[in-house]
């Protein structure tokens, strides 16, 4: 792979190439992409999403719309550091094409921005839900009526594929969906392969799947206008990651480890006291002890400690991404920044803790068990109601049903379109939307 390529601002529907050096500097593609995703129904909805605690409304915890922010800043500041010395090592970039290193920059916050846009409600207990229903619950019945490939994509639900199908949709009058730069997709796309095989290698790219069938052809133009490295032949649709991927994974890990964390720490699910251990085995190297014992709340301790340790392990991905660059460009890099950096034990201790006294407790295990019940509900309501009416066998509480159901998820056609379209849906629907409807549905709200 090779940087020119890859960093393309080609957009869905281009007839003629996109020029770095053409571009206007006080509007440059690789922003405008930043735009759209901000401005876009879809991202709005993350404000009442849950990042770790479900349906918290608890002030200063975080929702999918605020880890999005931050792990949006923190991915800017990583392409920037690394686009400068990418600049400095490839002048031809800058001196020919004309590219900077806030272009670098640019590409991975606006996929950072939009890394959780596909994420259902409930945090990760949401796609697990969906991907249950189909796998043990009703919706197993539909399994005979799709493809191998069609089948695995909805038991294993994935919020990446589902933001790359929201990012690139063709609807009615909207072709192209967002229409980002091909770059911001690639970047976007931490998994770019299909459902099918499940996790062939060990390899990072191969943990999870980044598109649909619905999406697999559109995926497979990006890929190829990119250069991205064609990994498996035959059906089986497989490219090694876009390098600014890994930068985009980087911000995500470095800012769910701390900023969970520091949330859990906020709840009083972790004594503060964790945070000195912990946390300042991050930070040794740069903390100011006179100022940290000067500050006298326990949240302007923790802000310290966590801007300190954000810092550290941006520093640290980059490095290791710098080191390393000629391997993932070749794709031969097979696990994420964080997991070759310095600080590795001290993340996984903070992860454990988390995982441990945040992630398991009773007030978070009762609502993604709530969880479970309302997405169930709702997918089996609205999946069964649009097929039966496509079929012209929809009864009365079927066009009721479907009264809820907006305009543009009223497909028809092949069974697993239709399935999609329902699963999309409900995954959009914010934490307090899917209560709300499931009250609708179950008779709830006339009690």
């Amino acid at each position: 792979m090779n940087w020119e390529d890859l960093l393309s601002l080609k957009r869905f529907g281009d007839k003629h190439k996109r020029l770095r050096k053409e571009q206007d500097e006080t509007r440059l593609g690789f922003e405008v992409d930043y735009d759209r995703i901000i401005f876009s129904s879809a991202f709005r909805s993350l404000q009442d999403k849950t990042q770790v605690i479900p349906l918290s409304k608890t002030d200063f915890v975080h929702t999918r719309l605020t880890h999005s922010l931050e792990v949006s800043v923190v991915g800017r500041s990583l392409g920037r550091a690394v686009g400068k010395a990418i600049l400095e090592k490839h002048p031809y970039l800058r001196e020919v094409h004309g590219y900077r290193f806030n272009d670098f920059g640019a590409i991975v916050a606006a996929a950072a921005l939009a890394h959780d846009i596909g994420n259902p409600p409930f945090g990760h207990s949401g796609e697990k839900a969906i991907g249950e229903f189909f796998k043990n619950g009703t919706g197993v019945k539909y399994k005979l009526q799709l493809t191998a490939k069609e089948y695995q994509d909805l038991i294993d639900f994935e919020g990446n594929a589902n933001g790359f199908r929201i990012l690139t949709e063709n609807r009615e009058g909207v072709s192209g969906g967002l229409r980002l730069s091909y770059a911001t997709l690639a970047a976007f796309a931490k998994y770019p392969k299909e459902s099918l095989p499940k996790k062939p290698t060990k390899h990072i790219a191969d943990k999870k799947f980044g598109f649909f069938q619905s999406e697999k052809n559109f995926f497979s133009d990006v890929a190829n206008d990119l250069g991205l490295i064609r990994i498996r032949k035959g059906d089986d649709v497989s490219f090694a990651r876009h390098p600014l991927a890994f930068l985009v994974e980087a911000a995500d890990d470095i800012c769910y480890t701390i900023i969970d964390f520091e949330d859990g720490i906020n709840l009083g699910l972790i004594q503060e006291e964790y945070a000195l251990e912990y946390l300042i085995n991050l930070v040794r190297g740069s903390i100011n002890t006179e100022k940290y014992h000067s500050l006298t709340t326990k949240e302007d301790r923790l802000s310290y400690l966590r801007a300190l340790s954000i810092n550290t392990l941006i520093s640290d991905a980059t490095r290791i991404f710098l080191e390393n660059e000629e391997k993932i460009l070749n794709g031969d890099f097979d696990c994420s920044l964080l997991d070759k950096s310095k600080y590795t034990a001290q993340i996984n201790d903070i992860i454990k803790l988390s995982v441990d006294n945040i992630y398991k407790s009773t007030e978070v295990v009762h609502k993604e068990i709530a969880g479970y019940k309302i997405l169930n509900t709702l997918l089996e309501a609205f999946s069964e109601a649009l097929i039966r009416m496509n079929k012209g066998e929809g009864s009365n509480y079927d066009k009721l049903v479907l009264e809820l159901l907006p305009e543009k998820y009223k497909t028809s056609g092949a069974v697993y379109t239709m399935l999609l379209s329902v699963c999309q849906f409900v995954a959009g629907l914010t934490d307090g939307n899917a209560v709300l409807l499931f009250n609708k549905i179950t008779g709830s709200s006339l009690k």
